[in-house]
C-alpha cells in the first residue's frame, strides 16, 4: 500500500471556495476605490471654484469692485455675480452660477457665508464647505467640517470619510 502524495481535487477546491469569500469580504475594507473617487471628485470640484474665483477677483479687479462687500461683476450669466471683497458670494446660487455645477450631480447648499458641497448620494461627512472671503485682499477657504483635533477642520475629507 502506498501512502497518498498530495492533496485531492476537492481538497483543493474547498480551499479556493474559501479564498475567493475571504477575498470577497475583506478586500473592500482595505481598497476604498469608492472612497478614493469621492475624495477626488471633490478635490476637482474645489479645484473649479478656485480657478472659477481667479477669473471673478480679475473681473472684479478690472471693474473696480475687489474692495467691495458685496459687489457685482458680469459673468455673461443671466445675471450679475454678487461678489465678496472680489470673489463669489458665500451663497450657493451664486456659487452655482460662477462655477456652472449641475445641481443634478451635487447638493449645494447654504447662504451667509458659507456653502456646503456634496455629491448627491454620498456619506454624510463626504463634503467640504466654502466660506467666503472676510476681508479685503483674503481669499475664500475651504474646509471639510471634519475636525482635526486641534479645533480647526481638515482641508479635505478623507477616503474612510467618503
Amino acid at each position: 500500500m502506498q501512502k497518498q502524495q498530495g492533496f485531492t481535487l476537492i481538497e483543493l477546491v474547498v480551499v479556493i471556495i474559501i479564498l475567493g469569500i475571504l477575498a470577497v469580504t475583506a478586500a473592500p475594507k482595505f481598497i476604498n476605490l469608492q472612497g478614493d473617487a469621492r475624495v477626488s471628485t471633490l478635490q476637482g470640484a474645489k479645484a473649479a471654484i478656485q480657478s472659477a474665483n481667479s477669473l471673478v477677483y480679475s473681473k472684479a479687479a478690472l471693474a473696480g469692485e475687489e474692495k467691495k462687500d458685496p459687489g457685482s461683476v458680469d459673468i455673461g450669466a443671466s445675471s450679475n455675480l454678487v461678489t465678496v471683497f472680489g470673489y463669489a458670494e458665500g451663497d450657493a446660487d451664486e456659487l452655482i452660477k460662477a462655477v456652472d455645477m449641475s445641481t443634478d450631480d451635487w447638493d449645494i447648499t447654504g447662504t451667509g457665508g458659507t456653502v456646503k458641497i456634496q455629491q448627491k448620494d454620498a456619506p454624510t461627512n463626504c463634503y467640504i464647505e466654502y466660506t467666503e472671503a472676510q476681508t479685503s485682499g483674503s481669499t475664500p477657504t475651504f474646509s471639510s467640517g471634519i475636525s482635526d483635533g486641534n479645533g480647526g477642520f481638515l482641508p479635505m475629507p478623507t477616503a474612510s470619510d467618503c
